[in-house]
């Protein structure tokens, strides 16, 4: 990696106090300048982040890639579970997450709510996101420490808009169990119903929910 370069990422990404190296060691901004000129690009801050973890916070894309082609590793998790490749699926910060997807990103990986990526990405609306993960061999199944599956949490936590119901469409087209309730019993079709969704309604109706 060229000096240049890694200045420019360190600036970037106000890495210029105290950090932590990838061996746990207290390191100053200058050391970690060296470490990342010297391609040792999973060095850490105090909060366990990586440069890569960082530059995904703040969806910098080039300076991502940067430290991607250099082999920052993709799944390097912080103090409270997150990685790059989980944070860019949370996020939306789609073009991030197609180089973690490319660069070998843990398609098990879970957050600290036990969730994986497509979780919050369907949460939150992000349906390139989530079209991305499914097309990635994301488990549209999986379910959280909450008891939610992806198609759960988008009703539940969703605004029932454009964006939610096109997630849904998504999720039941890639094979979602439609019937899949929550740790209450209550199945999707009876939280889009209490909540009025009745587009998500008329989504899972036709798809045979009950």
């Amino acid at each position: 990696m060229r000096r240049s370069l890694a200045i420019s990422i360190l600036v970037v990404l106000g890495m210029t106090g105290h950090s932590m190296t990838a061996a746990g060691q207290s390191t100053s901004g200058k050391d970690l300048l060296e470490a990342v000129t010297d391609n040792d690009v999973d060095a850490r801050d105090e909060a366990g982040r990586t440069a890569l973890l960082i530059a995904t916070h703040g969806n910098r894309i080039e300076v991502a890639r940067a430290l991607i082609e250099a082999g920052a590793d993709v799944n390097a998790k912080d103090r409270i579970n997150d990685s790059p490749y989980l944070y860019a699926g949370a996020r939306g910060h789609l073009e991030i997450l197609k180089m973690t997807l490319a660069h070998g990103a843990d398609l098990k990986s879970t957050n600290r709510y036990g969730g994986t990526a497509l979780i919050p990405a369907a949460e939150r609306g992000h349906v390139d996101t989530v079209r991305t993960l499914i097309e990635a061999g994301v488990d549209v199944d999986h379910v959280n420490n909450l008891g939610w599956t992806a198609l759960l949490e988008a009703i539940i936590l969703g605004t029932g808009g454009e964006r939610h119901q096109q997630i849904v469409e998504l999720l039941v087209k890639a094979g979602a169990d439609i019937n899949l309730a929550d740790r209450d019993g209550v199945k999707p079709l009876q939280h889009a119903r209490s909540r009025g969704y009745r587009e998500i309604e008329a989504i899972l109706i036709a798809a045979g929910a009950m």
